[in-house]
């Protein structure tokens, strides 16, 4: 875990200001002011903003970071100019000023759609790209809120003496579900035998 990160992007605080500490997440954001660079991190957890030093090479390699690529910055946490606070995040006063960065996930393809967006996507689009559909925070907060509930109902369950146990279960997809098992012929070498034929060839 430290390989990547010492704390989430929600748990950096003023008490943190000049520690050393290495975050990890997708790439929300970025705003480019020329001689610096701000790069919104996002993690299941929360944001944190990270700022790079005013070296040209520094501010060209993360002006240049796709967006949603995945990341890992370490650096010094720094209190946040008076400006530049940002009361709707949790790490509001804070920020990250870059000492490295490293991409560990670069993304080489458009983005189908935003994931964080108000606009209506269309739901086969959606499920086409499912593993991106599901950083959007609505989704994201859905299943952490399914999680809990489940966590707490087996929790409850347990304490009244209740035993959990998983039994291997064979269903059909359909009514006509046979369909989908094969079932070997003795009469017919290498061949096996459908509901819907005598006979089919493997």
């Amino acid at each position: 875990m430290k390989e990547y990160r010492t704390h989430t992007c929600n748990e950096i605080r003023l008490s943190d200001v000049g520690k050393k500490v290495r975050i990890a997440g997708f790439v929300q954001t970025i705003r480019d002011f020329g001689g610096l660079v701000f790069l919104d991190i996002r993690d299941m957890y929360g944001i944190t903003q990270v700022v790079t030093s005013g070296m040209a090479e520094d501010v060209d390699f993360a002006s240049h970071i796709p967006i949603e690529s995945s990341v890992s910055v370490y650096g010094e946490v720094k209190k946040r100019d008076e400006e530049t606070i940002n009361p709707k995040l949790d790490t509001g006063l804070v920020e990250i000023r870059i000492e490295e960065i490293t991409i560990l996930n670069k993304r080489t393809q458009n983005l189908p759609f935003e994931i964080n967006t108000t606009q209506d996507i269309r739901e086969d689009l959606r499920l086409q790209y499912r593993y991106l559909d599901l950083r959007n925070d609505k989704l994201k907060d859905n299943l952490i809120l399914r999680s809990n509930v489940l966590q707490f109902l087996r929790c409850q369950m347990i304490e009244q003496g209740f035993l959990e146990v998983q039994t291997p279960i064979l269903t059909s997809s359909s009514p006509e579900g046979a369909r989908d098992f094969l079932v070997p012929s003795r009469l017919h070498p290498r061949k096996v035998l459908c509901p819907s034929s005598s006979a089919t060839a493997i």
